[in-house]
């Protein structure tokens, strides 16, 4: 089973991680790779969806914040979605909480993104 999934609706590449726990080392760093080398493939825009996500270590995070600084070099626009309530809790304690565009649900992301209209919201399925 992989670690993360992955897939593009309009022109966004939407990636979904599938663990409900990420706090193994090895795990992590595996995670952090497959995230970095998704982002290659954005084309300009990114999507994380951590629905099913409860709990990750803070070397987790710490993969996510590069993503973030990787798509911020590389031009892509990164939305997150479905974020654990205590991920949102250190971002604000560190002050990285406004470096991140952080939405409830895949659909206000890919809205405010701009390639979402009231149509296409019920062909989304994740």
């Amino acid at each position: 089973m992989p670690h993360v999934s992955s897939q593009r609706k309009y022109d966004v590449l939407i990636v979904q991680l599938t663990f409900e726990k990420i706090l193994d080392d090895a795990l992590t760093l595996q995670v952090g790779w497959e995230l970095m080398s998704l982002a290659e493939q954005a084309n300009g825009k990114m999507l994380l969806d951590l629905e099913g996500v409860r709990v990750m270590s803070s070397a987790m995070i710490g993969k996510i914040v590069a993503l973030n600084k990787k798509c911020r070099a590389d031009k892509i626009e990164l939305r997150m979605c479905n974020v654990p309530s205590p991920f949102i809790g250190v971002l604000d304690k560190k002050r990285l909480n406004t470096f991140f565009k952080i939405f409830d649900s895949v659909e206000e992301a890919l809205s405010d993104l701009g390639r979402c209209t009231d149509v296409h919201l019920s062909l989304i399925h994740i």
